[in-house]
């Protein structure tokens, strides 16, 4: 962060008299007192405590100066609404070092878009990207105020939890390119509609600089809110950009687009990663990157951890483990694309799915439909856990055999997942393949630890 104290008050507009404080080049900001080091700026945050509170100890960590929305007794700069001043000092950041700025939305796909973008820019730029899932009012600030010195190209993921989200974070990064990877059904609990939906991711338009790019799937639900003096360009099936072929394999996927000559080969499964790589080729292209190492770039990525992935259990079964989020279209998506691999000779196709969170109340209807999605002719055994995922077990056992069909009930203690765990040890085969999805609070993550043996669960 390339900011000295006395440009930070006036940039956040400080109430209290600065002025005897020397005006020296700062570190970085923390909002977590325990990772202040010699010369940062403290960033008190109001949550389940008062980071007000946490002052002292930032100080004795090395903090030069506090953030503060009332007099303290360190060195401070006195504002309104720490969380406010912080956002504001990330716009002025953004501003005053001209970085471009590319924007990335969407219900399914963004932090693996994301990570495919920057590592294509990255072969030709300084380029910085939202880590792990800083993606929200407080985390996107902070990846801003963190990116390196001569930063040229800053990929910024952004969530939304609620209507308006959005609006705050691209208005605060005036991003020149804006990317909806999907609108699907996260947080249907919070927005009641897909229509809603659209309507707040659309709203990453609304600080798109102008002259600026909107990359927006040809989805009918966001016609309403296409702007008009943007350029907009549409992906899928006969739209402006789409894919042209696609071969699918176990562990790699190679596909070919309309606007490049040549194939490109991502390492991981799920096409629905073709359209999400397709995405990130296509920016890289219009900043400038050639071809061969848009190629290169996408042949050697490097995702974020937990993003669909093949494992080895201890006894040798493949595991395909997509664990971080679910919503209905990621899941119908992620069993098309296990049901397609070619079984191994002598071994089961097993599928573990977890609730999907924040469907509301929709959440019942979402989950007995997946059913469509499930072939009992190529899904030999089916591991139900949860308690919104009820209503899929019920309508799976009109398709598959009874015994194929195992529900586990999560409850406040740990056995329904210990039970699960349990019946998975024993029914995996060293020549299976076992396919696990849900919401991360599900903790699926913790079963596919235990699978590989790694640690107890």
């Amino acid at each position: 962060m390339n900011l000295t104290l006395h440009e930070i008050a006036a940039a956040v507009q400080a109430k209290n008299d600065i002025s005897a404080y020397p005006d020296v080049r700062l570190g970085q900001i923390e909002f977590d007192s325990r990772r202040i080091q010699a010369g940062d700026l403290f960033l008190p945050l109001k949550g389940r405590r008062d980071g007000h509170d946490f002052i002292p100890t930032a100080f004795e960590n090395g903090a030069i100066v506090t953030f503060s929305e009332r007099p303290v007794d360190f060195p401070h700069l006195l504002v309104d609404n720490t969380e406010q001043a912080f956002q504001t000092l990330a716009h002025y950041y953004l501003q005053k070092t001209q970085v471009d700025v590319i924007a990335i939305t969407g219900s399914n796909g963004k932090t693996t878009t994301k990570d495919m973008l920057a590592q294509i820019l990255a072969t030709t730029y300084p380029t910085y990207q939202t880590q792990g899932n800083y993606n929200n009012e407080i985390g996107m600030p902070y990846t801003v105020l963190h990116m390196p010195e001569g930063t040229e190209k800053l990929v910024l993921e952004m969530g939304q939890d609620r209507l308006g989200d959005i609006h705050l974070l691209s208005t605060l990064a005036q991003p020149k390119l804006a990317v909806i990877t999907l609108i699907g059904e996260s947080h249907l609990a919070f927005f009641g509609t897909r229509e809603k939906l659209a309507e707040g991711k659309m709203q990453i338009v609304d600080g798109l600089v102008k002259g600026g790019e909107l990359i927006a799937p040809a989805d009918k639900l966001i016609n309403a809110y296409l702007p008009d003096n943007q350029k907009i360009t549409r992906f899928g099936p006969d739209a402006d950009i789409y894919l042209t072929a696609l071969y699918e394999h176990r562990d790699t996927i190679t596909f070919s687009v309309n606007f490049l000559d040549g194939d490109l080969t991502i390492p991981f499964p799920g096409k629905f990663n073709a359209t999400n790589a397709m995405l990130a080729a296509y920016v890289g292209r219009l900043e400038g990157v050639n071809f061969q190492q848009i190629k290169a770039a996408l042949a050697d990525l490097n995702l974020t951890k937990n993003r669909v992935e093949w494992l080895k259990a201890a006894n040798g079964a493949d595991i395909l483990s997509d664990v971080y989020n679910a919503n209905p279209t990621a899941m119908r998506l992620m069993l098309e694309t296990f049901q397609a691999i070619e079984r191994h000779q002598g071994g089961q196709k097993i599928a573990v799915l977890a609730d999907m969170k924040e469907l509301g109340a929709q959440s019942a209807q979402r989950h007995a439909e997946l059913v469509s999605a499930l072939d009992p002719h190529t899904i030999d055994q089916l591991y139900l856990y949860g308690e919104e995922i009820a209503p899929l077990a019920q309508a799976a056992r009109t398709r598959f055999a009874p015994e194929a069909v195992h529900y586990f009930r999560k409850d406040r203690e740990r056995d329904g997942f210990d039970a699960l765990l349990a019946a998975l040890t024993v029914g995996i085969g060293p020549h299976d393949q076992v396919l696990l999805k849900g919401s991360n609070s599900m903790r699926l993550s913790e079963l596919v630890t235990a699978l590989q043996g790694k640690a107890d669960a």
